[in-house]
């Protein structure tokens, strides 16, 4: 059986594993963030959840509703625990919203050969990205006060975003096709 790692289960990671509750793997889920009501808006967590780590809580959350096994960590992703968190995996994929953690699953990635998909999500709803580790490169944070993915405002594209990424990741799984992926789903094209 593959086993698949998804770092970060806030507004796209947390869907990506409602997504692949049927891809036949471990699966192991990576956060050290707790669930807090404002993410109940756009993340998929339960009021059940709130207060509780969020791995914890996605874990109890799928095997109640699905009866999915899932592993759950709850630290902190380091340079000095990568190799356990992220080890003896047939694919990892980033949906972690920070610089330091997207820089150190890629270092991990490169490093040891594992897939890595990166998937990424703007916190003003209007670009959504899965790109593969060798074609990745991290955008540095934004400023203290800026939008995030917390109104709930853009759950709908943060689910579509999280249902490409699971076509992507199963797609790689089953056939080794590599394939990326970009939205932005406020840019029309008329069509004369």
């Amino acid at each position: 059986m593959k086993t698949v790692v998804i770092v970060g289960v806030g507004a796209l990671g947390s869907h990506l594993v409602l997504f692949a509750r049927n891809w036949g793997v471990d699966l192991r889920v990576i956060d050290f963030d707790r669930v807090e009501a404002k993410n109940i808006q756009s993340q998929f967590h339960s009021k059940m959840g709130s207060g509780k780590n969020k791995a914890k809580a996605l874990q109890a959350l799928m095997h109640g509703l699905y009866g999915l096994k899932i592993t759950a960590r709850t630290a902190k992703l380091a340079d000095n625990n990568q190799h356990e968190a992220l080890g003896n995996s047939d694919l990892v994929i980033d949906c972690t919203d920070n610089f330091a953690a997207r820089g150190i699953i890629q270092g991990f990635a490169r490093d040891t050969g594992v897939p890595c998909l990166h998937g990424c999500l703007s916190a003003e709803g209007d670009l959504a990205r899965a790109v593969w580790t060798e074609h990745f490169t991290a955008d540095a944070e934004g400023e203290e006060g800026e939008a995030t993915c917390e109104d709930g405002r853009n759950l709908a594209f943060h689910a579509m975003a999280a249902s490409m990424i699971a076509n992507i990741a199963r797609k790689f799984l089953e056939e080794g096709v590599k394939q990326s992926w970009q939205a932005m789903p406020f840019a029309f094209v008329r069509l004369t």
